[in-house]
């Protein structure tokens, strides 16, 4: 490893990919437009609990992974996880659609066999196959819990499950707080490290337009953020930020959204 980012404890990598979204494509722009978003002058890379997530010392960023020619993106994905890991550097990926979570998990679950799951989004993402494509971005929790050690999948702000979805949360013995239910004084607590992933769709339309699946009724920024200042955990040791669509963005809120998001995590997990 290089000197200059010998000391550095957290990652950032991109993972411009969007094949497997169902609906409208343009989420494998998003990682560049994040960054960006985090680096804008309007604001500045300090967290809320006082860390500058910007710091020389705090952030090795290794850009985006080339998916132009790849003939298993999934697995392009979990080796790059994996060469970070065995760096012991802890992880944010930026994508893309969510199906990028799941190889991301295989990688994770070699290093860390007692891990548990937190799990922001409007859906549930545990589809058995959604139009034949069991690899699609509404399927990687259903194939995560099939294949991976987790501890606990716990789901916040889930307000669109059907009637295959609740089979599947009995199946895999998901724990779901639906937004309905979703109280002002909420905490998770958990007794082993986990991993979040966030989908930028938990977020109510009103606050973050840019996403490809518009489902109202959802959290605010700031709720967002209160929940995750709350969490506690032995270690957060990883984390995602996914399904930000530039193209449906044009005022950049979205953008500085993520960035939001991208601090308060990064500062948890440095605590």
């Amino acid at each position: 490893m290089d000197d200059s980012i010998r000391n550095k404890k957290l990652a950032v990598i991109g993972f411009p990919f969007d094949e497997n979204s169902s609906y409208k494509k343009g989420a494998s722009s998003a990682p560049p437009l994040i960054r960006e978003a985090f680096h804008c002058y309007s604001s500045n890379t300090w967290s809320e609990s006082g860390i500058d997530i910007g710091a020389e010392s705090v952030l090795f960023d290794v850009g985006d992974v080339d998916f132009s020619v790849v003939s298993d993106p999934f697995d392009k994905i979990e080796k790059a996880v994996t060469k970070l890991l065995d760096q012991n550097f802890f992880l944010i990926s930026l994508g893309g659609d969510h199906s990028i979570t799941y190889p991301i998990m295989k990688a994770f679950d070699k290093k860390y066999p007692q891990l548990s799951i937190l799990h922001f989004d409007a859906h549930p993402d545990l589809y058995d196959e959604l139009n034949g494509n069991r690899y699609s971005h509404a399927c990687p929790f259903a194939r995560i819990m099939e294949t991976c050690q987790i501890q606990r999948l716990v789901q916040v702000g889930i307000r669109t499950l059907n009637k295959h979805q609740r089979e599947q949360v009995e199946r895999f013995s998901v724990e779901i707080i639906v937004m309905k239910d979703l109280a002002e004084d909420f905490k998770l607590i958990f007794d082993t490290p986990i991993y979040i992933s966030f989908d930028i769709d938990v977020l109510d339309p009103a606050f973050a337009p840019g996403v490809s699946h518009y489902e109202p009724g959802g959290m605010s920024t700031r709720q967002m953020i209160d929940i995750i200042q709350k969490v506690q955990a032995t270690a957060i040791i990883g984390a995602d930020i996914v399904e930000f669509n530039p193209r449906r963005d044009p005022s950049g809120i979205t953008a500085m959204g993520c960035a939001k998001i991208l601090k308060e995590i990064a500062a948890k997990m440095l605590e």
